[in-house]
């Protein structure tokens, strides 16, 4: 019994590395489609966002049923609320990879106001820090779980980076608003999806310490901003 409780638990864990996988392509190719005004990519992706649900509720279905027909003690009952809350912070991820999608087809092929390079730099950094956070659950690595959230200033100055220089360019030419607002919200996306990768280190922590509570998102070292 407790063999087969095992297996299984391994398998949804294995699962959720595919979920996460699922999501880090999606955002990863949300900006590139983005960054080359690839409506026929963005377009994909905004269907594609069903395969993402249909995999988290998958998942979900199972955990529920394991934990009503295997009892499961507490620390592996930790586990599986872990699985249940980091499928749905990863879901939620992948809706910021549609919305991003969706700011893509309302651009369409209008020249950017500006070049991408902050919001690239976004998201190469929110998803490294997304496949290390779930690494660190997979390893039950605390003191990764720990350390990852304070690389969020890092996303957090690139974000407000292109929300100055997005500001400039509306004073200095209105008629650039709706496109510079869009792309706050592209760039407003990746931010959130970096918090929501601090959310999923926080459940490594109770999975493995028991206790739940809120992880320090602030560098202790220089400052990250970027200038570019």
């Amino acid at each position: 019994m407790r063999k087969t409780f095992d297996q299984e638990l391994q398998r949804l864990q294995d699962e959720v590395i595919v979920l996460g996988s699922m999501v880090e392509k999606a955002l990863k190719d949300a900006v590139d489609a983005l960054k080359r005004h690839d409506l026929e990519a963005a377009q994909r992706i905004i269907d594609g966002d069903h395969e993402v649900n249909a995999k988290r509720f998958a998942i979900e279905s199972d955990v529920l049923v394991l934990i009503a027909t295997q009892q499961p003690m507490a620390r592996d009952l930790r586990t599986l609320a872990a699985v249940l809350e980091i499928i749905t912070e990863l879901e939620r991820i992948g809706d910021y990879a549609k919305g991003i999608s969706k700011i893509n087809l309302m651009i369409g092929h209008q020249p950017f106001v500006k070049p991408l390079v902050d919001i690239p730099r976004m998201v190469d950094k929110a998803t490294d820090m997304l496949r290390r956070a779930l690494d660190a659950f997979v390893r039950r690595d605390v003191e990764l779980a720990r350390a990852i959230p304070k690389e969020d200033d890092q996303v957090d100055a690139l974000y407000n980076q292109v929300n100055r220089e997005l500001l400039t360019y509306i004073l200095a030419d209105p008629s650039t608003f709706e496109q510079a607002n869009l792309l706050q919200w592209a760039a407003h996306n990746l931010e959130r999806a970096a918090d929501r990768v601090t959310n999923i280190c926080e459940r490594v922590v109770f999975t493995v310490t028991g206790k739940m509570m809120e992880l320090d998102t602030h560098f202790d070292g220089k400052d990250t901003q970027s200038t570019a």
